[in-house]
This record gives C-alpha cells, sequence and structure tokens, in this order.
C-alpha cells in the first residue's frame, strides 16, 4: 500500500470532522462521560482494528481517547487509514 500526498490528505480530510493531519498522521482527540465509556470505546475499536488488520497507535487518560493514524509499512497515511477514521467515526457516532 502506497502512502498518499499531503494534498490529498488533507482534501480527504474535509470529509471527517474532528479529525487533522499532525506529524504525519491523522489525528484527532474524543472525551467521553467517563473511563468506563473511553474504555468501553477502545475495546470495540480494537477488534475493529484486529479485523483490518491494521492498528491505531493511541493513548487513554480517564475520560479521552487520542488517537494517530498512519501505515507504518508504507511510511505515511494511506487508504487504510482512512478507512479505520471512517470506521471509528461511526462506532464513536
Amino acid at each position: 500500500m502506497k502512502a498518499i500526498s499531503e494534498k490529498q490528505i488533507n482534501e480527504r480530510l474535509k470529509e471527517f470532522e474532528g479529525w487533522e493531519y499532525q506529524e504525519g498522521a491523522l489525528h484527532t482527540i474524543f472525551e467521553f462521560e467517563d473511563f468506563k465509556e473511553a474504555f468501553s470505546a477502545m475495546t470495540r475499536i480494537a477488534f475493529e482494528c484486529e479485523n483490518l488488520n491494521h492498528h491505531p497507535e493511541w493513548s487513554n487518560v480517564y475520560n479521552s481517547l487520542e488517537i494517530y493514524l498512519s501505515t507504518h509499512d508504507a511510511d505515511g497515511v494511506t487508504e487504510k487509514d482512512f478507512e479505520l477514521a471512517a470506521i471509528i467515526d461511526e462506532l464513536i457516532g
């Protein structure tokens, strides 16, 4: 899979609310009511990541979930990252 250009990334990001291109990856932060809701969301996302065999760089502090998506094999952002971002948005909805 081939990395896409920064121009293409920024164009595609217009379709995604709350995501930005940062540090060579798609980036977002979700805020939840509490830790339980944040961790539940992470669990739902984890199952989808396994299905895609594509895993985020993420961190959780109490009710906050920060996610970075990039494709390490391609050394950049690919369509696979946008696919996972769309799935995450649908799950968090």
